[in-house]
Order: structure tokens, then C-alpha cells, then sequence
């Protein structure tokens, strides 16, 4: 596979997946989403969205899409199938990235795209040609199926030369990463029960 990455290849870890029957769009706006941040807190993002905890902005192809408010008001929505074949990808590269022998916590997404590989025409049948319920003539007479691509690649920060912007996001990124990661070590686990506490929760649910 190809991948459209123009700067230097060399330290960059790459994934995809090719021929995929999903929306260009949605794929495309999930590329925007995860752009230039940590691969595994990318994958931690999406799970969530699959689940839909998190909403993905959508600046493109949002007509008559609703805002959301955990978007501070921007248009967007939970596209679950396209970020499970997203986080799928970037998961393919941190596991060639782990075979290759690197630290995968310092590890960006540096390269995300999402493209149209082929369009199928379809044509509904004969009955269905002037006995439809569909959107206008054009829809009546055919119904293309599309295919879509989606393109990873990832790296460390310092290995790659980016844009200025490029390279803001990227810096901006891996600060909230630190910090995150700080939060995640200070935060005390909790604690096991031990026996005796366990004994004694029992007592006291027999007496109530």
C-alpha cells in the first residue's frame, strides 16, 4: 500500500486499510480528530467514541448536523463504525511500532488521511424504477457504492520536521500527554480488602 506522506519516511511507523465499505467522510473526520496527538491516548479517544461517550467535531460535509455540547457547541456526532476501523489502524501501528523495538508512549500520529479508492454504480430494478420513495430522479436511477481508504503514520515528536502549525499542535499535544500521564501516576490506586474486612462486611450485612 502507497501512503500519501510527503516529508521523510524514514522514522515513521505506517498502517492501513484499503477497500473499505464505510463513509469517506466520517472516516475523514475522525483523521482530523486524532491528527498530531498521542497514539495511545488516540485509541483511549475512540473507544469512547464507540461507545458514545465522546463526540467527534465535524468541520466539513455538517449540514443540518446538530451541535453538541461537549464540543463547546460545534457540530458533531458519534460515528461508530468508523472510529472502530480507525482505532483498529492506529492500533496495526503501535503493534509494528512495539516489533521494531520502540517506546510507543512517545509515539504521534504525524500522518492521518482518509480517501475514496472506487465507486460501484448500482441501479435499482425495474419495479422499483417509478415506484420509489427516493430523494428525486437521480436517486431513483442509480445508487453508488463507494470505498474508502484510511492511512496512520506514526513517530516520535523529535523525528519528524513538520509545519509551524503542524508542529504547534504536535508540541501542544504531548504537553496534555505529560500531564495526563503525571495525573494517571499521583492518583492512589485503591486498595484490596483484606480478609478481615471482608469477614467483617459480611457480619454486618447478616445483622442488618
Amino acid at each position: 500500500m502507497e501512503y500519501s506522506f510527503n516529508m521523510e519516511k524514514g522514522k515513521v511507523i505506517f498502517s492501513g486499510a484499503k477497500d473499505l465499505n464505510a463513509s469517506f467522510k466520517d472516516l475523514g473526520a475522525i483523521c482530523d480528530f486524532v491528527r498530531y496527538k498521542n497514539a495511545e491516548d488516540a485509541v483511549e479517544t475512540l473507544a469512547k467514541v464507540v461507545h458514545e461517550n465522546a463526540a467527534v467535531p465535524y468541520r466539513n460535509h455538517n449540514k443540518g448536523m446538530g451541535s453538541r455540547h461537549e464540543l463547546g457547541g460545534r457540530k458533531g456526532r458519534y460515528p461508530k463504525k468508523c472510529a472502530a476501523i480507525v482505532m483498529k489502524v492506529i492500533s496495526m501501528a503501535i503493534s509494528n511500532a512495539k516489533n521494531k523495538g520502540l517506546d510507543t508512549d512517545g509515539l504521534y500520529i504525524v500522518h492521518a488521511s482518509a480517501n475514496k479508492t472506487q465507486i460501484y454504480r448500482r441501479t435499482p430494478s425495474k419495479g422499483m424504477l417509478y415506484h420509489s420513495d427516493s430523494y428525486g430522479f437521480a436517486a431513483m436511477r442509480h445508487s453508488d457504492v463507494e470505498f474508502a481508504k484510511v492511512e496512520i503514520g506514526i513517530a516520535a515528536a523529535e523525528d519528524v520536521k513538520l509545519g509551524e502549525k503542524a508542529t504547534k499542535m504536535l508540541n501542544l499535544n504531548n504537553v496534555l500527554h505529560s500531564k495526563r500521564a503525571k495525573a494517571a501516576q499521583s492518583k492512589p490506586k485503591p486498595k484490596a480488602p483484606t480478609a478481615k474486612s471482608s469477614k467483617e462486611a459480611i457480619k454486618a450485612t447478616q445483622k442488618a
